[in-house]
């Protein structure tokens, strides 16, 4: 709007110009007043466009704010409930160790208590044998004495694992029991998190319907593709100060194999529904410069290449970002995460988890953003992956 506004005046002056060289002079001088009311009419209504833009482009730097927040409160969270879930599952691999041992004893006492009776039935029988022997035989005393003292010495032995087990077996149950209340405290903990999860999801979808709203205003496709344009430039900013962020990165990773080396044998950084190749128009309105791929919000996204992190954060254009640096000036970019699981300086192997596919950034579906850039320059990363 703002350049057909231009392209008007400029007309409406050329007019103007045109009617001083050839009307009659008072003629001339009411129509220099009606092209100067004009061209005041129309400065007046640039300006007024100039400073509603302006508001308008205010408003939304407050509303992609607000959902830089939200997505950021809902990666903190969720990181939050991948540690209670990890402790969930080791509080749940302990109960499994001490529900075999609690079984395992339980039989061993079964087994002593088997083992009491029949010593206890023996005992009895032998006893009674052993008496009417003796009224036949008085010389058979001692060997009946002595045979009876082994069984009850047998009979104590007994008694004394039983009772040993027995404390054994009370000693795991009050464990088992705190395990048991750890893990219901856990599973508490867990249930807040996931409805706090769940209102900060409530809330960031409000705020991206009013930053969709601002952004359905803001029709002015030069001032759309400017305000893209300086998200790109402030990629481009950022990688060139990135640069030289990790000067101790070698020139040779993995087995001094350069990164240049590895085209063709990449593998991808998840699979899914390619939605926009390199040079084509996103769904946002952007020229793509990698690769737009769909998948399940959550889904893994992982690194291209061994490298380290170099940035991992949010990026206003790019939600929550993560950049690996490969060395040689090679970087690789994956971007609108809803998690982030690395941080800057880690190093990581091919392969491993960098972050969760999202939406962050004002998305309106999942989808990783890759891009592969060289010394700052964008890359076309197809060539670069190994074959399926």
């Amino acid at each position: 709007m703002a350049a057909r506004c231009v392209r008007v005046a400029l007309a409406l002056v050329a007019l103007g110009l045109a009617l001083t060289l050839h009307a009659q002079p008072a003629d001339r001088s009411a129509r220099e007043t009606e092209a100067q009311r004009k061209l005041d009419a129309i400065r007046a209504e640039l300006r007024t466009l100039g400073d509603a833009q302006r508001a308008l482009d205010a408003e939304r730097g407050t509303a992609a704010a607000a959902v830089r927040e939200a997505d950021e409160a809902i990666d903190r969270e969720a990181r939050g409930l991948r540690d209670i879930d990890d402790r969930i599952g080791s509080q749940q691999d302990e109960l499994a160790v001490l529900e075999s041992r609690q079984t395992a004893l339980q039989d061993s006492l079964g087994r002593q208590r088997e083992a009491l009776a029949a010593l206890l039935r023996s005992a009895y029988a032998l006893g009674r044998h052993e008496q009417v022997k003796l009224l036949l035989a008085q010389d058979r005393l001692d060997k009946l004495a002595r045979v009876l003292a082994y069984h009850r010495y047998f009979q104590r032995d007994r008694v004394d694992r039983i009772e040993g087990l027995l404390a054994e077996l009370a000693q795991l149950a009050e464990v088992v029991r705190a395990v048991a209340a750890q893990r219901e405290r856990l599973d508490a903990s867990r249930a807040e998190q996931t409805a706090r999860i769940a209102d900060l999801e409530a809330q960031r979808g409000a705020r991206r319907a009013l930053l969709a709203e601002l952004d359905g205003r803001f029709s002015d496709t030069q001032q759309r593709i400017a305000a893209l344009g300086r998200d790109e430039m402030a990629v481009v900013r950022l990688l060139e100060s990135l640069r030289d962020v990790f000067a101790d990165i070698p020139q040779q990773l993995d087995n001094a194999k350069p990164f240049a080396q590895r085209k063709g044998s990449l593998a991808p950084p998840l699979v899914g529904k390619l939605l926009a190749n390199f040079g084509a128009r996103m769904p946002d309105g952007r020229t793509s410069r990698g690769q737009l791929v769909a998948a399940e919000a959550g889904t893994a996204i992982r690194a291209v290449a061994p490298g380290r992190v170099a940035f991992s954060d949010w990026l206003k254009g790019y939600g929550l970002l993560v950049i690996l640096d490969h060395g040689d000036g090679w970087m690789s970019l994956y971007a609108q995460n809803d998690t982030l699981q690395r941080d800057v300086g880690d190093w990581v192997a091919a392969g491993d988890t960098l972050a969760g596919v999202g939406t962050s950034g004002g998305q309106s579906s999942p989808a990783l953003y890759f891009e592969l850039r060289r010394n700052g320059r964008p890359v076309d990363p197809r060539g670069w992956f190994a074959p399926r």
